[in-house]
């Protein structure tokens, strides 16, 4: 016990002997909220905005500055981050948000993203004297309420170093991935993407082909244990099992925005991510898109 309050005090005075820098936080979706309170906790001079201003409330409650506006968000911040749902909104609320980007202030942009919105916005970012940094992270939200989530990173060294203390506030040290450019960076994170959605798809496929031959899906999940599968049917066998997919790690609207971007960025079929993203589709028509991705797994019941 008396280790843990140590280590506890250790940790409260280092970051008290930091300086802490102003930070605006746009885009407090599930996980942007999570990963902004690391940085409230962190010690930080935190300002946050969300379209929706209710997502704002409870980081408000625990001293954050709930802005107005992005803009309000943004004036005099040493670093903005964006956590927003995809490329046309990033454009939206930052390129074309006329916002008042403080002289040499760091972009932290943990949007998915294609590689060539990463290109465009970095090269919108250099013509507007912004330092532009993309991060996506790899993972949901548990890893992300533990510090644990996989993080590619991309952009100018110096820029990178600037935020490397803040993306190590949520990355697990041995999935932290560093690129030389931020398009890169976005291929790193739909590359992951891609494996999470192939898989979900193959746990599908596996559970009907059982179902077919007369396994129980119990039986089926138990025969994938150390097969290419083993992994997707660990995270998420168990909501295939019960039918549950309202506790949402990671939305099928999201993933199904990110199987797009891929398709869109290939220029070759992407035939097994094509049939994942079908499923999806048809779970967004079915009004099940804010569910879990896991969701697909109904057509397997």
């Amino acid at each position: 016990m008396w280790e843990r309050i140590r280590a506890r005090a250790s940790a409260a005075a280092t970051t008290l002997e930091k300086d802490p820098l102003r930070i605006a936080f746009l885009g407090l979706g599930r996980m942007g909220r999570i990963l902004a309170r690391h940085v409230l906790d962190d010690g930080h001079d935190l300002r946050v905005w969300n379209r929706t201003a209710g997502a704002a409330e409870e980081l408000g409650e625990a001293d954050a500055r709930v802005a107005a506006s992005a803009a309000e968000a943004v004036d005099g911040a040493e670093v903005v981050i964006t956590a927003l749902f995809g490329p046309d909104a990033v454009r939206a609320v930052v390129a074309e948000g006329n916002l008042p980007f403080a002289p040499d202030a760091v972009w932290l942009d943990i949007t998915t993203i294609a590689p060539a919105d990463a290109a465009e916005l970095a090269q919108w970012a250099g013509a507007s004297g912004v330092r532009y940094v993309h991060s996506p992270v790899i993972g949901s939200l548990a890893p992300a309420r533990n510090r644990a989530l996989g993080v590619v990173i991309g952009g100018d060294d110096d820029a990178v170093e600037r935020v490397l203390p803040l993306v190590r506030l949520w990355a697990d040290p041995e999935r932290l991935q560093r690129y030389p450019d931020p398009a890169k960076a976005a291929t790193g994170k739909l590359v992951a993407n891609l494996a999470l959605a192939v898989g979900m798809q193959g746990l599908v496929e596996a559970v009907t082909l059982g179902n077919a031959g007369g396994l129980t899906p119990e039986e089926t999940l138990a025969t994938l244990k150390g097969t290419a599968l083993g992994m997707i049917a660990g995270m998420k066998g168990q909501n295939v099992l019960t039918g549950q997919f309202d506790d949402t790690q990671f939305s099928a609207d999201l993933l199904a925005k990110d199987a797009r971007l891929m398709v869109d960025t290939s220029p070759r079929p992407l035939l097994a991510l094509t049939t994942a993203l079908a499923a999806l589709q048809r779970a967004q028509d079915a009004g099940l898109g804010d569910h879990d991705f896991s969701v697909i797994a109904t057509e397997a019941r």
